[in-house]
């Protein structure tokens, strides 16, 4: 991925920094248009993945909407240049001031999460003088096979309605006079690479959707959230999800109704292998067990590893020597600033440029000013002399 010529252009500009491949990007985002328009799905950004404004204006650019997750992040997608009619807004704990955002703006459908969620927008949409289209995200207990922080989709888990409470949504919708049910909303989990996970999803949605229609309930679209993971361990070789397989998969075990439309909500699959945390060497320090390569970016920079344990292919683009075995780690303040323990790298010194590789998916989205660090810039390859 890294030529001789962009490591020499690397070194003169200041470490860390976030760097985007805009060829990878655009490659994505072509195989995600194409593969989808196949059978006319509906893709939305998860913009919690990356919202940099440029990254956000080039998915934008191949018609795709946006998945938002805050208010902030609607008016972000607004500014981007993603219309209105393709915004959807999810999330557990939308507040009063959010959801007036999301009204305000006559976005697409709210992904409701809850009853007591429902009648807010219900009221709220009244003293506005409106009709608030919503989606109702439905907990269908499917395990995503994933890190337990990133799922989502079971029951002990806090998001969406369970099938215990679809009487009571039932109930409460019949009386609610300013939101129209448009839609059912799934998302399971994130960083799912068990593909069969996804037609587990697709049958229990279609149980689902049989129980709504027994009752009369018909909506315009299904919404089957994301979650296609990536390869972490080989960017080089995998640098673009199989879309090929994951949208035939809902080709063939989703039943969709005449004229229902299906929705996606993909982040990571489309962004992460796009971008890099380059950074550069500190020190390399003698321990009892093991060698520290101490690198001048940390977890404020990418806060996976310390979240998750997650891994991250760590480059040394400097060297060429015998490999060794480092703890790559950071400067912050806390034993869990780490980005991998017995990493094997060329012999590492002072100065070189290390890249930490599939960090274009929650790398500068999570980033913080923990210890009052300065937040990275962003370079973008198609910017580079």
């Amino acid at each position: 991925m890294f030529n001789s010529s962009r490591i020499n252009e690397f070194s003169n500009i200041p470490t860390p920094f976030y760097y985007y491949d805009m060829e990878i990007l655009q490659n994505t985002l072509e195989i995600v248009k194409r593969e989808s328009s196949k059978y006319g799905y509906h893709i939305h950004y998860a913009v919690k993945a990356n919202a940099n404004p440029k990254i956000m204006t080039k998915i934008q650019s191949y018609g795709f909407g946006a998945d938002c997750v805050s208010g902030n992040e609607i008016k972000r997608s607004l500014e981007s240049g993603y219309p209105p009619n393709k915004i959807v807004y999810a999330g557990v704990g939308k507040s009063d001031q959010e959801i007036q955002t999301a009204l305000d703006s006559d976005i697409f459908c709210f992904n409701c999460e809850s009853i007591p969620e429902m009648e807010l927008i219900n009221e709220m949409a009244e003293k506005a003088n409106k009709i608030a289209k919503i989606a109702i995200r439905i907990n269908p207990n499917v395990n995503a096979n994933t890190h337990h922080y990133i799922t989502t989709g079971v029951e002990e888990n806090k998001f969406g309605i369970s099938r215990w409470e679809f009487d009571s949504v039932l109930e409460g919708l019949a009386s609610y006079k300013n939101i129209e049910l448009i839609g059912l909303h799934f998302h399971i989990g994130s960083q799912i690479t068990d593909l069969s996970v996804f037609k587990g999803l697709c049958l229990r949605i279609n149980e689902i959707k049989q129980w709504f229609s027994d009752r009369q309930i018909f909506v315009d679209h299904i919404n089957v959230g994301g979650g296609y993971g990536v390869d972490y361990k080989h960017p080089d070789q995998n640098p673009i999800p199989d879309f090929v397989t994951f949208f035939g998969i809902f080709n063939e075990f989703l039943n969709l109704e005449a004229n229902q439309e299906l929705h996606f909500e993909l982040g990571r699959s489309m962004v992460a292998q796009c971008g890099s945390l380059i950074s550069k060497v500190l020190y390399v320090k003698n321990g009892v067990k093991t060698k520290f390569a101490i690198l001048d970016a940390g977890m404020t920079e990418l806060l996976r590893p310390a979240l998750y344990r997650a891994y991250h292919k760590i480059e040394n683009l400097s060297s060429n020597g015998e490999t060794e075995n480092y703890d790559v780690v950071g400067p912050i303040c806390e034993s869990s600033d780490c980005f991998g323990k017995l990493v094997s790298l060329p012999a590492t010194k002072r100065n070189d440029l290390i890249a930490i590789r599939t960090a274009g998916a929650y790398g500068e989205a999570m980033a913080s000013r923990y210890n009052l660090r300065d937040i990275a810039p962003s370079i973008f390859s198609n910017e580079l002399n």
